[in-house]
């Protein structure tokens, strides 16, 4: 038996709740694994609330890590003790001990901790994509600035420190002056307090009135208007998230209208369908991570039993890092 965290219907926190379920053996490519740390992400957010409409009954997370329990046909990267960690679909990770597809399961490096492992593989595989493989049609040098929202958030402290090692003059956003000086302090060359400056013109003044090859978003409605106006012809507009609500519907023409912009809509989930690329993706985040170059801040944690206040603490923008729910 495993306890798990599982809606009945879309809503606020107080949906959330403990129930107790059987755990299976796995089938073909499949595992079974248990759970040491479980990563908290604002998809698990979007799901919850319906933004993101899954069938009910839900049982919500997207990553963890954990020591491999048992193992199905057909698996052979993986094998009965081996440490692993995941970001992963089927949603699920709020639990003890669960069956799931094993693709996107990997070894996890005895050098990294179980919470390391939990808090960065949806964040830390996030910001792989986004400054790897999301790119701008003009590509991306050593030396270009970007701009990246929510930099204090998980992914954006992955992404302020990735950035700065692959040479790029990361711009940051945040909420408040605290939230900015953390981003600072992790490698962002500026962050603008989006509460008090206008981050368009700021960003106008930073780059000498060039604009912007690309703009990593996922706070969404809030940002959308202004971040497009940061691009400089043919820029890139890479929206992955929508902390601040869905963003509207918008006429195509505006995007010819502001310089022949590109927009895209990104998700980790795409990226990772198949083991190989899955792998290669884990494989540069554990090793900038083992370098040193990025480290994973755990910033909060939160008991698995109080899921609903670290999603209220989530909402409220009241978390920086990585958060974490422990076993």
């Amino acid at each position: 038996m495993s306890l798990v965290v599982q809606i009945d219907q879309n809503g606020g926190p107080e949906v959330l709740k403990l129930v107790e379920v059987s755990v299976g053996q796995p089938g073909p490519g499949e595992i079974r694994i248990r759970h040491k740390a479980i990563g908290l992400n604002f998809i698990d957010v979007y799901q919850r609330s319906g933004l993101y409409t899954l069938p009910m009954p839900l049982k919500l997370g997207m990553e963890a890590s954990g020591i491999v329990e048992a193992v199905g046909e057909g698996v052979t990267h993986l094998k009965v003790g081996d440490r692993a960690a995941y970001a992963s679909q089927p949603p699920g990770s709020y639990c003890q001990e669960r069956v799931m597809p094993a693709k996107c399961v990997c070894k996890l490096p005895d050098d990294i901790s179980f919470e390391t492992g939990a808090a960065m593989m949806l964040k830390g595989l996030t910001a792989q994509y986004l400054l790897l493989k999301t790119l701008p049609v003009q590509g991306l040098e050593k030396g270009d600035f970007v701009l990246f929202h929510a930099a204090a958030g998980g992914v954006g402290l992955i992404a302020c420190q990735w950035a700065k090692a692959l040479g790029l003059r990361l711009i940051g956003t945040a909420g408040t002056d605290a939230k900015c000086q953390l981003a600072l302090a992790n490698g962002a060359e500026h962050c603008i307090n989006y509460s008090t400056d206008d981050f368009a013109v700021r960003v106008k003044e930073i780059t000498g009135g060039k604009g912007l090859k690309v703009v990593y978003d996922s706070v969404g409605k809030d940002t959308w208007d202004k971040s497009l106006d940061c691009l400089r012809p043919f820029g890139l507009m890479a929206t992955f998230g929508n902390a601040s609500g869905a963003v509207p519907p918008f006429a195509p023409g505006i995007l010819g209208n502001k310089g022949s912009l590109y927009v895209t809509r990104q998700t980790l989930f795409t990226h990772i369908t198949t083991r190989e690329s899955t792998q290669a993706m884990a494989d540069d985040l554990f090793a900038v991570v083992q370098s040193g170059k990025v480290k994973i801040h755990i910033d909060q944690q939160f008991p698995l039993a109080q899921v609903q206040e670290a999603h209220r603490a989530l909402e409220a923008r009241q978390t920086t890092g990585c958060t974490i729910l422990t076993l």
